[in-house]
């Protein structure tokens, strides 16, 4: 049987952004996920492991540096669809501090990977 996991507000910091100085020093971001996970019974063990999934999130966010939210969210999903009985998973990466400039609260962007 599949079954979906929502794991919302997965706080981390990393170094991304396409503008100057936006490198320089860790930025907050939050992830939420929408899972599909193989469950074979009602165990721990039967299922896919939430802080398995929670750190390839943070693992990835603090990991290697990318320009683009779009480009962190796509790795996001590729990383926690590796996750064991992990199906497929719907990533939404969300950047607050981004665009402040703009009057808006911040930036997302969504992918998938998997079904």
């Amino acid at each position: 049987m599949n079954s979906r996991l929502f794991l919302t507000g997965i706080r981390a910091s990393g170094r991304h952004g396409a503008n100057p100085g936006e490198k320089d020093r860790p930025q907050d971001f939050v992830v939420d996920l929408d899972v599909e996970v193989s469950v074979d019974g009602d165990a721990l063990d039967e299922t896919a492991d939430y802080r398995r999934i929670v750190e390839s999130v943070r693992e990835v966010v603090a990991g290697e540096s990318f320009d683009l939210v779009e480009t962190l969210a796509e790795a996001v999903a590729a990383s926690v669809a590796h996750v064991d009985r992990v199906v497929g998973v719907r990533v939404v990466v969300h950047k607050p501090a981004a665009a402040a400039s703009l009057g808006i609260q911040g930036v997302s962007a969504a992918a998938t990977a998997g079904t």
